[in-house]
């Protein structure tokens, strides 16, 4: 195997920029396979809310981590980072490029990056934490993080509930700060060579697709999806856009009108959260548009 002709190539970006159509438009031309880095079409029960490629697109190309575990099962970027690194080694005895696409950051970057090695904690700290923050609001649990660890309240993303009470679980479990656990060293891997391309069109131009994806699903049946699945409510999976916001419908909480607005809200504001994170990584090449990055890997 000559290492120095694998290569991999990233394409990341905010949700419906258009990353799946690219992404099988360049598997193409290199006939390569494609590995998904979206941490919800992982499971096999969420399709529509997920916006997965089509079953063409699955039959037309070879698709890694797509419908691979259950909503019940217990999943992480630790483990995906290792399945991943594993698919790679093999991949890469018979193959010369591979494409990773997707828009969850935290499970793009421990591809490359790896991560800490942290303290295994027993759940029912989290399960405290996960009431406390349905009870207290996340205002609260951000008061008990600047306690904690004052180090990381200064970095962590003060929207994302999941983050804040990844912190405090090791912080109080430990007694020792959860910033005292990273060491932010780049992991690196040297198999193979890497390419970062983004896709980011004007934002008036993504607020349109976001909300034509949000009424394509709807027509598609993602309140029959979601109702199909109330039973798995409380669990991580499902507590995402498109989803938390059926089930408030659901529940009688909202209107239907209600609930399809506050996905297309609810995606928009997510989407800005992953530039806000892709938007440290100054090795991304961006464009405006799918046929802009085609014509890139054509000239």
């Amino acid at each position: 195997m000559n290492i120095n002709k694998k290569k991999l190539i990233m394409i990341v970006g905010p949700t419906a920029s258009g990353k799946t159509e690219a992404s099988i438009l360049i598997s193409k031309i290199f006939n390569c396979d494609i590995i998904s880095a979206d941490s919800r079409q992982f499971y096999k029960e969420m399709s529509i809310g997920t916006a997965k490629p089509s079953k063409k697109d699955l039959y037309e190309v070879s698709h890694h981590f797509i419908n691979n575990i259950s909503v019940k099962d217990k999943y992480s970027s630790g483990i995906f980072s290792k399945e991943v690194n594993e698919f790679l080694s093999n991949y890469f005895l018979e193959n010369d490029y591979v494409i990773v696409v997707g828009g969850s950051g935290l499970f793009i970057d421990s591809i490359i990056y790896g991560f800490d090695d942290l303290p295994l904690v027993p759940e029912s700290f989290r399960n405290k934490l996960n009431k406390m923050y349905k009870k207290k609001g996340l205002s609260h649990l951000l008061n008990r993080l600047k306690v904690y660890d004052p180090k990381y309240f200064k970095i962590v993303d003060k929207k994302n509930y999941r983050r804040v009470i990844r912190a405090l679980e090791v912080s109080q479990y430990t007694n020792k700060p959860y910033s005292s656990y990273l060491t932010n060293k780049k992991k690196k891997l040297k198999n193979y060579s890497l390419e970062w391309y983004g896709l980011y069109p004007t934002k008036e131009k993504l607020r349109s697709r976001i909300n034509k994806r949000v009424d394509d699903m709807i027509k598609m049946g993602l309140f029959d999806e979601v109702k199909n699945l109330k039973k798995f409510k409380e669990l991580n999976p499902l507590k995402s856009v498109g989803y938390t916001e059926v089930f408030s419908y659901l529940e009688g909480e909202i209107s239907k009108k209600e609930a399809i607005d506050l996905i297309k809200i609810n995606s928009w504001k997510y989407s800005k959260r992953q530039m806000t994170w892709f938007k440290k990584n100054k090795e991304i090449k961006w464009y405006r548009s799918i046929g802009g990055l085609i014509n890139s890997f054509k000239n």
